[in-house]
């Protein structure tokens, strides 16, 4: 396992950055890895999708509130950003919030007036970018609308690599949140080589993208250590950790990471592949 190129990477000293779509993806799909890091090396989870928008939430976005237990989406979010900050501050990692809006509550750009804000009221979805979780968020299909959101992501995904010795965690997009797509596409868009992870607890029901792999000659990499650790951790986001694991039991499986040019070493120096 200690021969594997990200790991060697990192046992000498490169940085790590870790892309996280939400508040707590990075842990979810990279904890064990992260914790291995943060005693030998910097690491920082940058989180992109950290603010929920105003009310009148669409149907979708109420059901999400509802499982997590909170009617009032500004106060389920600062709630997350204290869970995922305390976690990562006893995992030993640096972390940023970065302030984008969650893909459900996302709005388009709209005409103001009154007319419009009674429509907005009455029937939420047409103005939001991904009006249902099952038909918009879950199909990886960047909305037009979102051609400004891509573009903060990757102009944010620039200055987080620019270190030198830099390596990119960043997602495959498992699962096909439309989030972690738009994270990726950000990632696949750079002039940096990038290591990407496979989304947990996606992985558990859905494969990569073939297609994905293919374009990017990606070759997996295991890590099983630290993985009894890691389920702490996770169980630290308490908003979260019922819903996604009803029961209470978190599946103890290696993660996994893919590696350009058939897994070569990252080259961590923040600069063209």
């Amino acid at each position: 396992m200690a021969a594997d190129p990200l790991t060697a990477a990192i046992d000498a000293g490169a940085r790590l950055v870790v892309l996280s779509p939400h508040l707590d993806d990075a842990v979810l799909s990279c904890g064990a890895l992260m914790a291995h890091a943060a005693g030998r090396t910097s690491v920082r989870v940058a989180t992109f999708f950290t603010e929920a928008g105003a009310p009148p939430y669409t149907w979708s976005g109420r059901h999400y509130l509802r499982l997590a237990g909170q009617p009032d989406a500004a106060r389920l979010y600062r709630e997350r950003r204290a869970e995922d900050a305390e976690v990562l501050r006893r995992l030993g990692a640096d972390w940023v919030h970065l302030g984008l809006t969650d893909g459900l509550f996302r709005r388009k750009p709209t005409a103001s007036g009154r007319h419009q804000e009674w429509m907005r009221r009455v029937l939420p979805e047409p103005s939001h970018v991904y009006p249902t979780y099952r038909l918009h968020v879950a199909t990886g299909r960047i909305s037009p609308y979102d051609a400004g959101t891509l573009g903060r992501a990757r102009a944010v995904l620039e200055q987080l690599a620019s270190a030198p010795r830099t390596i990119l965690l960043a997602p495959s997009g498992v699962g096909r949140h439309v989030d972690h797509v738009l994270v990726r596409t950000a990632a696949e868009l750079s002039r940096h080589r990038v290591v990407y992870y496979s989304d947990f607890p996606y992985n558990q029901q859905h494969p990569l993208d073939p297609r994905f792999v293919e374009r990017n000659e990606l070759a997996a990499v295991e890590w099983s250590r630290g993985l009894a650790a890691k389920a702490a951790l996770v169980r630290g986001y308490r908003s979260q950790a019922d819903a996604l694991f009803p029961g209470g039991r978190i599946p103890e499986v290696p993660e996994v990471y893919l590696l350009a040019d058939g897994g070569a070493p990252p080259d961590g120096s923040g600069g063209a592949s």
